[in-house]
């Protein structure tokens, strides 16, 4: 797994998670650490040196601003990789799981209108993300010789191929 340390406590929730998903699954885990492009190429290359079978990539500003250098990076290496948005997978990568930022940010983009409306920001409700996409790219999955099951396929919320 990648993630950013420069965010504590996203960092360190998102870590428990994974490790405890890990070991339920009886698989080993990995943490990889980036939080400037030098440290990402370091992170691949070590996901290489330790014969990494899989790549989850965290979800943070830092890591979706440099997409294109992880998706070429999950190419050039040929480490399958799943990121937490579509954009990344939009951009080249094989899959994502994760909140849809577009409803996000359509949400946020509501709450402003109420607030300029008149209501108070301590009066509105705290919002949990309630869509979730997965998406898999076809292209990726080819390139990287990987075969993807219909059953996955079936349950997607979108195939880009």
């Amino acid at each position: 797994m990648l993630l950013n340390p420069t965010l504590p406590i996203k960092f360190n929730s998102q870590m428990s998670d994974v490790q405890n998903a890990a070991r339920a699954a009886g698989q080993q885990l990995q943490i990889l650490q980036a939080s400037s492009d030098d440290e990402i190429e370091v992170a691949f290359a070590t996901a290489v040196d330790r014969r990494a079978q899989a790549l989850l990539v965290a979800a943070d500003p830092f890591m979706l601003s440099r997409r294109e250098r992880l998706v070429g990076l999950a190419a050039r290496y040929a480490i399958p990789a799943i990121y937490e948005v579509r954009e990344c997978v939009t951009a080249g990568g094989l899959m994502s799981y994760g909140i849809s930022l577009g409803d996000a940010y359509r949400q946020a983009g509501v709450y402003v209108g109420r607030i300029l409306k008149g209501e108070k920001p301590a009066d509105l409700p705290v919002l949990q993300p309630t869509k979730f996409d997965f998406v898999i790219n076809l292209k990726t999955a080819k390139a990287l010789g990987l075969p993807v099951p219909d059953k996955l396929l079936a349950v997607a919320d979108e195939v880009i191929e």
